[in-house]
């Protein structure tokens, strides 16, 4: 029987805008690190570092580094990487514990 590549099938469903939101969403709320690699994911799945310096006129190699492991983006950068891939930035307030 074989198997299905599963990264093949979620930079797949990444190129879907909602569910690259719903996805960064969810690795943001598990930490710091685990939503720069969902926003690299993002990012392959939607052209690579290339096709995103040139839609968001960012210097290619400026959003290696912002999106490396030790990257430390700003919030006007993320905000200009989100933008360029068609997701918005929204804050919520946190849900009561019941």
């Amino acid at each position: 029987m074989k198997t299905d590549d599963y990264r093949a099938k979620l930079l797949q469903r990444l190129a879907n805008p909602d569910y690259a939101a719903d996805y960064l969403t969810e690795c943001l709320e598990l930490g710091e690190a685990e939503f720069l690699l969902a926003l690299r994911d993002v990012v392959e799945a939607r052209g690579g570092i290339a096709e995103l310096a040139r839609t968001a006129h960012l210097n290619r190699e400026s959003l290696y580094r912002l999106l490396s492991r030790k990257g430390n983006p700003t919030l006007s950068s993320l905000n200009t990487i989100l933008s360029a891939l068609g997701i918005e930035l929204h804050f919520a307030p946190k849900a009561e514990a019941a």
